[in-house]
C-alpha cells in the first residue's frame, strides 16, 4: 500500500470515527431534553405535594443550568464535528485524491446544510431550547417568589443568581445557534 493510500485510510477512518462520534452526542443531546422534563416532573410534584416543600421548585433552574449547558456544549460539538467535516477533512481528501466536486465528496454534510428551511428550523429549535432549559427555570422561580412570600435573604440571593445564570445560559444558546 503507497503512502497515499495510508493517508486516504487514516482520513476515512477519522471520518468514520467523527460521525460515530457525531451520532453518539445527537443521541445523548436529543436525550436531554427527555431527561430534563422527567426531573422538571419529579420535582414539581414533589414540590407541590405540600406547602413546605416550595423550596424545592429552586431545583428546576439548577437543573436546567446543569442540563442545558451540556445540550449546548454536545451540540456545539455536533457543529463542529460537521464543520471540520466539511471544511478540513473534505479539502485533505481532495488533496489526495486530485478530486475537485465538493457536492460529490461527502456530500451530505454539504447539502443538508443548504435546505431552504433550515434557518427556520434553527430558529424553531432555539425557541424550543429556551422554553426548555430557561423559561422553564425562570418560571420555577415565579412560581417560588409567588409561592413563598418572604423567604430567608440567603435564599432569596441564591433565587436571584439562579435567575442571572439562566438569562447567561439564554444568551449562550443564542450565541451558539447556528442558523446558517
Amino acid at each position: 500500500m503507497s503512502d497515499k493510500d495510508q493517508i486516504l485510510e487514516i482520513l476515512f477512518r477519522e471520518y468514520d470515527k467523527l460521525k460515530s462520534e457525531q451520532a453518539q452526542r445527537i443521541g445523548f443531546r436529543d436525550n436531554l431534553l427527555y431527561v430534563t422534563l422527567g426531573a422538571f416532573g419529579a420535582v414539581i410534584s414533589f414540590a407541590v405535594s405540600n406547602p413546605s416543600n416550595y423550596y424545592a421548585l429552586l431545583v428546576i433552574p439548577w437543573v436546567c443550568l446543569i442540563l442545558g449547558w451540556t445540550y449546548v456544549v454536545n451540540d456545539e460539538k455536533i457543529s463542529a464535528i460537521g464543520r471540520y467535516i466539511s471544511y478540513k477533512l473534505v479539502d485533505k481528501v481532495k488533496e489526495h485524491i486530485g478530486y475537485g466536486d465538493n457536492e460529490t465528496l461527502f456530500g451530505w454534510e454539504i447539502v443538508h446544510r443548504t435546505d431552504k428551511h433550515r434557518k427556520r428550523r434553527k430558529i424553531q429549535q432555539l425557541i424550543v431550547d429556551e422554553i426548555t432549559f430557561v423559561c422553564s427555570g425562570i418560571i420555577a422561580l415565579a412560581a417560588f417568589w409567588f409561592l413563598v412570600p418572604k423567604p430567608p435573604l440567603g435564599v432569596t440571593i441564591l433565587s436571584w443568581g439562579e435567575l442571572l445564570l439562566l438569562i447567561g445560559l439564554g444568551v449562550e444558546m443564542f450565541i451558539y445557534a447556528e442558523f446558517v
